[in-house]
């Protein structure tokens, strides 16, 4: 089974981009938006629960919570023309994305880590060009406090559920 590890950011900043991911990300219907901390991994249940469950709870009591800002958009072009509200560069979630991947946890890095929350995917280059220089032009201020993550499973119809929320410092 496919499994990933991901913060669902607060209903506010939720909001805001389901505002563009309604119109821009095929994806809406599958996820809420989310920072992916962890890329997707295959493991046996087994494995989960006896193994990567345990590592996921001592890494959440060992990292305090701690906040993060988005004040604009960015983008992957020319990899792809995906559009993210960009999440501020803090060490805390930096540390935190290291420690999801040492250990007995799959070091499956396939990207730098960027941390981010998709708005738009999939766009056509015109599409892209007219909705990322509209965007870009705009502001934002959110702030929003990081105090759980939650692992992830894949379903058959390729949306994502939570398995199981891990809060952090406890």
């Amino acid at each position: 089974m496919r499994y990933g590890i991901a913060v669902f950011p607060s209903k506010k900043v939720q909001d805001e981009a389901n505002s563009y991911r309604k119109r821009y990300d095929p994806h809406y219907a599958l996820i809420p938006p989310h920072i992916t901390l962890k890329e997707p991994f295959e493991a046996e249940e087994n494995q989960i629960e006896k193994e990567i469950i345990p590592e996921l709870k001592k890494i959440s009591s060992g990292t305090t919570p701690f906040k993060i800002n988005i004040h604009k958009v960015s983008s992957f072009t020319p990899v792809t023309n995906t559009i993210y509200l960009k999440v501020e560069r803090t060490e805390e979630i930096f540390t935190l994305n290291e420690k999801l991947h040492e250990g007995i946890l799959p070091d499956n890095k396939e990207y730098s880590f960027v941390p981010h929350i998709t708005i738009a995917q999939k766009l056509s280059d015109e599409e892209y060009s007219d909705v990322y220089g509209t965007l870009s032009m705009l502001k934002f201020d959110l702030e929003d406090k990081v105090d759980r993550f939650q692992l992830l499973y894949q379903l058959e119809n390729g949306a994502w559920s939570v398995y199981e929320t891990f809060r952090l410092g406890e």
